[in-house]
Protein backbone atom coordinates (compact mmCIF):
# COMPACT_ATOMS: atom_id res chain seq x y z
CA UNK A 1 0.00 0.00 0.00
CA UNK A 2 0.96 3.95 -1.03
CA UNK A 3 1.53 5.91 1.67
CA UNK A 4 1.52 9.69 2.01
CA UNK A 5 2.07 12.06 5.21
CA UNK A 6 0.43 15.39 5.27
CA UNK A 7 1.80 18.06 7.47
CA UNK A 8 0.72 21.79 8.81
CA UNK A 9 1.12 23.33 12.07
CA UNK A 10 -2.60 22.75 13.25
CA UNK A 11 -5.55 20.30 12.56
CA UNK A 12 -8.01 22.56 11.54
CA UNK A 13 -5.91 23.57 8.44
CA UNK A 14 -6.71 20.32 7.41
CA UNK A 15 -10.54 19.71 8.58
CA UNK A 16 -11.27 23.11 6.85
CA UNK A 17 -9.26 22.73 3.38
CA UNK A 18 -7.65 19.98 2.78
CA UNK A 19 -10.47 16.91 3.32
CA UNK A 20 -11.24 16.43 -0.57
CA UNK A 21 -7.65 15.42 -0.94
CA UNK A 22 -7.97 13.07 1.88
CA UNK A 23 -10.75 11.33 0.56
CA UNK A 24 -8.81 11.16 -3.45
CA UNK A 25 -6.35 9.12 -2.01
CA UNK A 26 -8.23 6.84 0.39
CA UNK A 27 -10.54 6.06 -2.71
CA UNK A 28 -7.16 5.49 -4.58
CA UNK A 29 -6.19 2.87 -1.77
CA UNK A 30 -3.73 4.85 -0.13
CA UNK A 31 -2.35 5.31 3.61
CA UNK A 32 -3.03 8.55 4.68
CA UNK A 33 -1.03 10.06 7.66
CA UNK A 34 -1.23 13.33 8.76
CA UNK A 35 1.24 15.10 11.33
CA UNK A 36 -0.28 18.17 12.93
CA UNK A 37 -0.83 20.07 16.87
CA UNK A 38 -4.51 20.08 18.24
CA UNK A 39 -7.30 17.03 18.92
CA UNK A 40 -9.32 18.03 15.90
CA UNK A 41 -10.61 14.80 14.44
CA UNK A 42 -9.90 14.17 10.65
CA UNK A 43 -11.89 11.90 8.22
CA UNK A 44 -10.34 9.66 5.96
CA UNK A 45 -7.32 9.70 8.14
CA UNK A 46 -5.65 6.79 8.95
CA UNK A 47 -2.94 7.60 11.28
CA UNK A 48 -3.01 11.49 13.25
CA UNK A 49 0.42 12.32 15.14
CA UNK A 50 0.17 14.89 17.79
CA UNK A 51 3.61 16.92 17.45
CA UNK A 52 4.25 20.58 18.81
CA UNK A 53 4.16 22.50 15.49
CA UNK A 54 4.42 26.45 16.56
CA UNK A 55 3.76 29.18 14.17
CA UNK A 56 6.41 31.23 15.70
CA UNK A 57 10.08 30.17 14.34
CA UNK A 58 11.51 31.06 17.41
CA UNK A 59 9.40 28.71 19.38
CA UNK A 60 11.54 26.20 21.05
CA UNK A 61 8.67 23.55 20.72
CA UNK A 62 9.97 23.49 17.33
CA UNK A 63 13.13 21.78 17.93
CA UNK A 64 10.79 18.99 19.38
CA UNK A 65 8.31 18.95 16.39
CA UNK A 66 10.77 18.82 14.00
CA UNK A 67 12.85 15.80 15.80
CA UNK A 68 9.58 13.70 16.25
CA UNK A 69 8.71 14.77 12.53
CA UNK A 70 12.15 13.25 11.87
CA UNK A 71 11.03 10.27 13.34
CA UNK A 72 7.95 9.83 11.93
CA UNK A 73 9.20 10.08 8.41
CA UNK A 74 12.18 7.85 9.07
CA UNK A 75 10.12 4.76 9.97
CA UNK A 76 6.61 5.48 8.08
CA UNK A 77 8.02 4.70 4.57
CA UNK A 78 6.01 7.54 2.82
CA UNK A 79 5.74 7.54 -0.97
CA UNK A 80 4.44 11.53 -0.59
CA UNK A 81 5.15 14.08 2.27
CA UNK A 82 2.86 17.06 1.16
CA UNK A 83 3.31 19.91 3.90
CA UNK A 84 1.81 22.87 4.04
CA UNK A 85 1.44 26.33 6.45
CA UNK A 86 4.92 28.01 6.93
CA UNK A 87 6.38 26.00 9.95
CA UNK A 88 4.55 22.86 8.86
CA UNK A 89 6.58 23.34 5.45
CA UNK A 90 10.07 24.46 6.90
CA UNK A 91 10.32 21.54 9.67
CA UNK A 92 8.86 18.74 7.03
CA UNK A 93 11.05 19.30 4.47
CA UNK A 94 14.12 19.47 6.76
CA UNK A 95 12.74 16.68 8.14
CA UNK A 96 12.44 14.49 5.23
CA UNK A 97 15.99 15.48 3.41
CA UNK A 98 17.38 11.97 4.19
CA UNK A 99 13.81 10.11 2.84
CA UNK A 100 14.09 12.12 0.01
CA UNK A 101 17.47 10.76 -1.21
CA UNK A 102 15.63 7.27 -0.98
CA UNK A 103 13.29 8.61 -3.40
CA UNK A 104 10.22 9.86 -1.32
CA UNK A 105 8.34 12.73 -2.97
CA UNK A 106 8.27 16.03 -1.42
CA UNK A 107 5.46 18.68 -2.02
CA UNK A 108 5.19 22.25 -0.81
CA UNK A 109 1.89 24.49 -0.93
CA UNK A 110 2.57 28.27 -0.31
CA UNK A 111 -0.32 29.49 1.01
CA UNK A 112 0.50 32.85 0.03
CA UNK A 113 4.43 33.97 0.24
CA UNK A 114 5.23 36.43 3.20
CA UNK A 115 7.45 37.96 0.38
CA UNK A 116 5.42 39.80 -2.28
CA UNK A 117 5.47 43.01 -4.19
CA UNK A 118 5.56 45.86 -1.70
CA UNK A 119 5.47 43.54 1.55
CA UNK A 120 8.08 44.99 4.03
CA UNK A 121 12.10 44.51 3.88
CA UNK A 122 11.95 42.61 6.71
CA UNK A 123 9.41 40.38 5.44
CA UNK A 124 12.19 39.68 2.50
CA UNK A 125 15.54 39.57 4.32
CA UNK A 126 13.88 37.03 6.79
CA UNK A 127 10.88 34.74 4.62
CA UNK A 128 12.81 35.14 1.35
CA UNK A 129 16.33 33.48 1.77
CA UNK A 130 14.32 30.34 4.36
CA UNK A 131 12.52 29.51 0.86
CA UNK A 132 14.96 29.80 -1.22
CA UNK A 133 16.89 27.52 0.81
CA UNK A 134 13.86 25.09 1.05
CA UNK A 135 12.84 25.32 -2.22
CA UNK A 136 15.90 23.43 -2.46
CA UNK A 137 14.60 19.98 -0.67
CA UNK A 138 11.31 20.15 -2.78
CA UNK A 139 10.14 18.09 -5.59
CA UNK A 140 6.61 20.49 -6.33
CA UNK A 141 6.43 23.85 -5.08
CA UNK A 142 2.35 24.49 -5.41
CA UNK A 143 1.22 28.47 -5.51
CA UNK A 144 -1.85 29.36 -5.49
CA UNK A 145 -1.82 32.89 -6.90
CA UNK A 146 -0.64 34.07 -10.02
CA UNK A 147 2.12 36.70 -8.41
CA UNK A 148 3.72 33.95 -6.47
CA UNK A 149 3.73 31.50 -9.10
CA UNK A 150 5.88 33.23 -12.04
CA UNK A 151 8.42 34.89 -8.93
CA UNK A 152 8.97 31.01 -7.85
CA UNK A 153 9.64 29.92 -10.97
CA UNK A 154 11.93 32.84 -12.11
CA UNK A 155 13.65 32.98 -8.67
CA UNK A 156 13.27 29.49 -6.21
CA UNK A 157 14.92 25.80 -7.19
CA UNK A 158 11.86 23.30 -6.61
CA UNK A 159 12.25 20.71 -8.87
CA UNK A 160 8.85 21.53 -10.35
CA UNK A 161 6.47 24.91 -9.82
CA UNK A 162 3.04 24.83 -10.09
CA UNK A 163 -0.31 26.79 -9.98
CA UNK A 164 -4.15 25.65 -8.62
CA UNK A 165 -7.33 27.40 -7.42
CA UNK A 166 -6.46 27.30 -3.83
CA UNK A 167 -8.07 25.06 -1.33
CA UNK A 168 -11.79 25.91 -3.04
CA UNK A 169 -14.45 26.77 -1.39
CA UNK A 170 -17.72 24.61 -0.69
CA UNK A 171 -20.00 24.93 -3.41
CA UNK A 172 -22.68 22.78 -1.80
CA UNK A 173 -23.17 25.35 0.85
CA UNK A 174 -22.00 29.04 -1.40
CA UNK A 175 -24.66 29.97 -3.52
CA UNK A 176 -27.06 32.57 -4.35
CA UNK A 177 -30.47 32.06 -2.45
CA UNK A 178 -33.78 33.64 -2.78
CA UNK A 179 -35.12 36.48 -1.49
CA UNK A 180 -37.45 34.86 0.73
CA UNK A 181 -34.87 32.86 1.89
CA UNK A 182 -32.33 36.00 2.71
CA UNK A 183 -35.17 37.57 3.93
CA UNK A 184 -36.26 34.57 6.72
CA UNK A 185 -32.64 34.25 7.74
CA UNK A 186 -32.67 38.04 8.98
CA UNK A 187 -35.23 37.26 10.40
CA UNK A 188 -33.86 34.39 12.26
CA UNK A 189 -30.56 35.94 12.88
CA UNK A 190 -32.57 39.45 14.45
CA UNK A 191 -31.36 41.85 11.62
CA UNK A 192 -33.36 44.61 10.12
CA UNK A 193 -34.87 43.93 7.01
CA UNK A 194 -34.43 47.56 5.58
CA UNK A 195 -30.22 47.45 6.75
CA UNK A 196 -27.54 47.04 3.80
CA UNK A 197 -25.43 44.19 5.52
CA UNK A 198 -21.92 44.73 5.22
CA UNK A 199 -19.25 41.17 5.93
CA UNK A 200 -15.85 40.12 6.63
CA UNK A 201 -15.65 36.81 7.77
CA UNK A 202 -11.85 36.92 9.11
CA UNK A 203 -10.00 36.59 12.43
CA UNK A 204 -9.42 39.83 13.85
CA UNK A 205 -5.88 40.75 13.44
CA UNK A 206 -2.94 43.41 12.34
CA UNK A 207 -2.95 41.91 8.58
CA UNK A 208 -6.63 41.70 8.31
CA UNK A 209 -7.03 45.35 8.63
CA UNK A 210 -10.54 45.22 10.40
CA UNK A 211 -9.80 49.24 11.31
CA UNK A 212 -10.28 50.08 7.15
CA UNK A 213 -13.76 48.65 7.82
CA UNK A 214 -14.59 50.74 10.53
CA UNK A 215 -13.63 53.98 9.14
CA UNK A 216 -15.47 53.34 5.98
CA UNK A 217 -18.38 53.06 8.52
CA UNK A 218 -18.25 55.78 9.57
CA UNK A 219 -18.02 57.52 6.19
CA UNK A 220 -21.20 55.64 5.23
CA UNK A 221 -22.80 56.62 8.64
CA UNK A 222 -21.95 60.18 7.99
CA UNK A 223 -23.78 60.14 4.62
CA UNK A 224 -26.97 58.63 5.72
CA UNK A 225 -26.64 55.54 4.77
CA UNK A 226 -28.12 52.69 6.63
CA UNK A 227 -25.71 50.35 7.00
CA UNK A 228 -24.48 47.31 9.31
CA UNK A 229 -20.97 45.36 9.36
CA UNK A 230 -20.54 41.74 10.52
CA UNK A 231 -17.35 40.83 11.48
CA UNK A 232 -17.42 37.72 11.71
CA UNK A 233 -13.67 35.64 13.04
CA UNK A 234 -12.16 35.63 16.04
CA UNK A 235 -10.33 38.58 18.28
CA UNK A 236 -6.61 38.23 18.21
CA UNK A 237 -6.01 41.68 18.69
CA UNK A 238 -6.64 42.73 22.14
CA UNK A 239 -9.79 44.44 21.54
CA UNK A 240 -8.48 47.07 19.47
CA UNK A 241 -11.10 47.32 16.83
CA UNK A 242 -14.29 46.98 19.00
CA UNK A 243 -12.24 49.73 21.19
CA UNK A 244 -11.48 51.68 17.85
CA UNK A 245 -15.49 51.48 17.09
CA UNK A 246 -16.39 52.89 20.28
CA UNK A 247 -14.57 55.84 19.48
CA UNK A 248 -15.27 56.56 15.97
CA UNK A 249 -19.25 56.18 17.26
CA UNK A 250 -20.21 53.30 14.73
CA UNK A 251 -20.43 50.66 17.48
CA UNK A 252 -24.62 50.56 16.83
CA UNK A 253 -23.59 49.99 13.14
CA UNK A 254 -21.06 46.69 13.97
CA UNK A 255 -21.54 43.75 15.08
CA UNK A 256 -18.46 42.19 16.35
CA UNK A 257 -19.55 38.21 16.30
CA UNK A 258 -16.78 36.47 17.04
CA UNK A 259 -15.79 32.84 15.52
CA UNK A 260 -19.63 31.49 14.79
CA UNK A 261 -20.55 28.21 13.12
CA UNK A 262 -23.37 29.43 10.87
CA UNK A 263 -20.65 31.70 8.86
CA UNK A 264 -22.64 30.32 6.09
CA UNK A 265 -25.87 31.96 6.89
CA UNK A 266 -24.80 35.10 7.83
CA UNK A 267 -22.86 35.45 4.34
CA UNK A 268 -26.07 34.20 2.80
CA UNK A 269 -27.94 37.11 4.17
CA UNK A 270 -25.46 39.84 3.65
CA UNK A 271 -25.59 41.83 0.69
CA UNK A 272 -21.72 43.16 -0.26
CA UNK A 273 -18.68 41.58 0.81
CA UNK A 274 -15.92 43.66 1.62
CA UNK A 275 -12.30 42.74 2.59
CA UNK A 276 -9.19 45.06 3.89
CA UNK A 277 -6.47 42.33 4.60
CA UNK A 278 -2.96 44.03 3.67
CA UNK A 279 -1.55 40.68 2.61
CA UNK A 280 -3.53 37.43 0.79
CA UNK A 281 -2.45 34.08 -0.56
CA UNK A 282 -6.34 33.26 -2.64
CA UNK A 283 -8.71 33.65 0.06
CA UNK A 284 -11.62 31.40 0.67
CA UNK A 285 -14.11 34.13 2.20
CA UNK A 286 -13.95 36.04 -0.87
CA UNK A 287 -14.25 33.22 -2.70
CA UNK A 288 -17.59 32.17 -0.54
CA UNK A 289 -19.14 36.07 -0.76
CA UNK A 290 -19.36 35.37 -4.43
CA UNK A 291 -20.63 32.26 -4.70
CA UNK A 292 -23.80 33.61 -3.01
CA UNK A 293 -24.04 36.53 -5.29
CA UNK A 294 -22.52 39.32 -3.02
CA UNK A 295 -20.64 41.95 -5.19
CA UNK A 296 -17.39 42.59 -3.57
CA UNK A 297 -15.40 45.17 -2.34
CA UNK A 298 -11.45 44.52 -1.39
CA UNK A 299 -8.12 46.47 -0.48
CA UNK A 300 -5.38 45.75 -3.13
CA UNK A 301 -3.17 42.87 -3.17
CA UNK A 302 -2.02 39.61 -4.98
CA UNK A 303 -4.92 37.29 -3.43
CA UNK A 304 -7.77 39.56 -4.03
CA UNK A 305 -6.38 40.87 -7.30
CA UNK A 306 -6.46 36.76 -8.33
CA UNK A 307 -10.74 36.58 -7.91
CA UNK A 308 -11.56 40.52 -8.67
CA UNK A 309 -11.69 42.31 -11.40
CA UNK A 310 -12.35 45.98 -10.78
CA UNK A 311 -15.49 46.96 -12.14
CA UNK A 312 -16.63 43.50 -13.30
CA UNK A 313 -17.85 41.70 -10.27
CA UNK A 314 -16.51 44.11 -7.26
CA UNK A 315 -14.19 46.94 -6.92
CA UNK A 316 -10.60 47.06 -5.82
CA UNK A 317 -9.40 49.92 -3.62
CA UNK A 318 -5.76 50.86 -2.31
CA UNK A 319 -4.68 49.46 0.88
CA UNK A 320 -6.42 51.94 3.42
CA UNK A 321 -8.61 53.94 1.26
CA UNK A 322 -11.03 53.77 2.99
CA UNK A 323 -12.48 57.10 1.58
CA UNK A 324 -12.64 54.95 -1.95
CA UNK A 325 -14.52 51.85 -0.06
CA UNK A 326 -17.55 54.25 0.89
CA UNK A 327 -17.54 55.56 -2.44
CA UNK A 328 -17.85 52.32 -3.95
CA UNK A 329 -20.16 50.65 -1.43
CA UNK A 330 -22.00 53.37 -1.93
CA UNK A 331 -22.19 53.39 -5.47
CA UNK A 332 -23.12 49.87 -5.27
CA UNK A 333 -26.05 50.34 -2.91
CA UNK A 334 -28.04 53.21 -4.64
CA UNK A 335 -27.55 51.64 -8.15
CA UNK A 336 -29.61 48.22 -8.88
CA UNK A 337 -28.60 47.41 -12.18
CA UNK A 338 -24.55 47.69 -10.97
CA UNK A 339 -25.38 45.44 -8.18
CA UNK A 340 -27.25 42.40 -10.47
CA UNK A 341 -24.37 42.67 -12.46
CA UNK A 342 -21.71 42.56 -10.56
CA UNK A 343 -23.32 39.63 -8.46
CA UNK A 344 -24.15 37.57 -11.66
CA UNK A 345 -20.57 37.91 -12.84
CA UNK A 346 -18.82 36.99 -9.56
CA UNK A 347 -21.12 33.75 -9.61
CA UNK A 348 -19.90 33.05 -12.63
CA UNK A 349 -16.08 34.40 -12.07
CA UNK A 350 -15.63 31.77 -8.74
CA UNK A 351 -16.68 28.78 -10.76
CA UNK A 352 -13.54 27.70 -11.20
CA UNK A 353 -12.47 27.68 -7.41
CA UNK A 354 -14.83 25.41 -6.11
CA UNK A 355 -13.27 22.16 -4.20
CA UNK A 356 -14.72 19.75 -6.45
CA UNK A 357 -12.34 22.11 -9.24
CA UNK A 358 -9.36 22.52 -7.21
CA UNK A 359 -9.45 18.72 -6.03
CA UNK A 360 -9.44 18.02 -9.68
CA UNK A 361 -6.19 20.45 -10.06
CA UNK A 362 -4.28 18.91 -7.52
CA UNK A 363 -4.95 15.40 -8.78
CA UNK A 364 -3.23 16.27 -11.86
CA UNK A 365 0.21 17.39 -10.19
CA UNK A 366 -0.35 14.52 -7.85
CA UNK A 367 -0.53 11.83 -10.51
CA UNK A 368 3.09 12.55 -11.25
CA UNK A 369 3.27 10.82 -8.23
CA UNK A 370 1.20 7.67 -8.42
Amino acid sequence: MKKILFVATVAEHFFYFHLPCFKMFKDKGWQVDVACHGDRELPYCDNKFEIPIKRSPVDKENIKAYKELKRIIKTGGYDIIHCHTPMGGILARLAAKGERKKGTKVIYTAHGFHFYKGAPLLNWLIYYPIELVMSGITDCLITINNEDYFFARKHLKAKKTVKINGVGYNSDLFYKISDDEKLRLRKEKGVAEDETVLIYVAEMNANKNQGMLIHTVQRLKRRGEKIRLLIVGEDNYNGKYIKLAEELGVSDRISFLGHRNDACDLVHLSDIAVASSLREGLPVNVMEAMACGLPVVLADNRGHRELCRDGYNGFIVAPNDDEAMADKIALIINDKNLYNRLSDNGIEAVRPFSKEKVTEEAEVVYNEFF
